[in-house]
């Protein structure tokens, strides 16, 4: 069994801002979802998530969640899943990638230890205790990549959940944390959507 102790990165979050065409933000940002049921602010945690981070603020520039639905919410007794982005089936999603010459739809699952320097890629969770080093866990709020694969991500798909889910910590890119307007989040029912999202700073 890999110990956190004696992972080692072989990769870089450089090398794979560089296969991916992005320009690697290592610093934590502000941005505004503002929705059809009200605005709200979300950190996203650049530090931790660069490549996921960077990907996600191109896509933001790019305007590709302009108008975008809600398009999946699911619902839990203390619990709530709502999916956003650009879905697969869309065709969009395909012009999208041709546009930015992406060669792929997929980044990789990117996650963060406390006790090491870079981020692991490409890694997925198996020992439950090792939960308890991660820089980021599902909380009230938190925002991550849906996932294309066991260890990557959609380049577009995102979700956000409304309470904490220790289940899946490890298991998905947690990239960023709504730190105003929860409520508006809670209130989002599907084909609610995004009119834009603007980046703060």
């Amino acid at each position: 069994m890999v110990s956190s102790c004696s992972f080692r990165n072989k990769i870089d979050s450089n090398y794979y801002c560089q296969k991916n065409k992005l320009t690697c933000n290592k610093v934590n940002k502000i941005v505004n979802f503002k929705t059809s049921k009200g605005d709200f602010e979300v950190e996203l945690f650049g530090k931790d998530n660069p490549v996921t981070v960077s990907n996600f603020l191109e896509n933001i520039e790019n305007n590709i969640y302009v108008n975008q639905k809600f398009y999946k919410i699911i619902n839990y007794t203390q619990l709530k899943f709502i999916h956003g982005g650009v879905n697969p089936e869309n065709k969009f999603y395909i012009e999208r990638n041709q546009t930015l010459n992406k060669t792929s739809p997929s980044i990789p699952l990117e996650i963060k230890f406390k006790e090491e320097i870079k981020p692991r890629y490409n890694y997925q969770i198996k020992n439950p205790n090792e939960t308890e080093n991660l820089v980021n866990t599902f909380e009230s709020g938190s925002i991550a990549m849906v996932k294309t694969s066991k260890n990557n991500s959609s380049s577009t798909e995102f979700f956000f959940v409304t309470n904490k889910i220790p289940e899946l910590d490890g298991r998905y890119s947690i990239f960023g944390r709504i730190i105003k307007g929860f409520d508006v989040l809670e209130e989002i029912k599907k084909e609610d959507y995004i009119k834009e999202i603007k980046i703060y700073n």
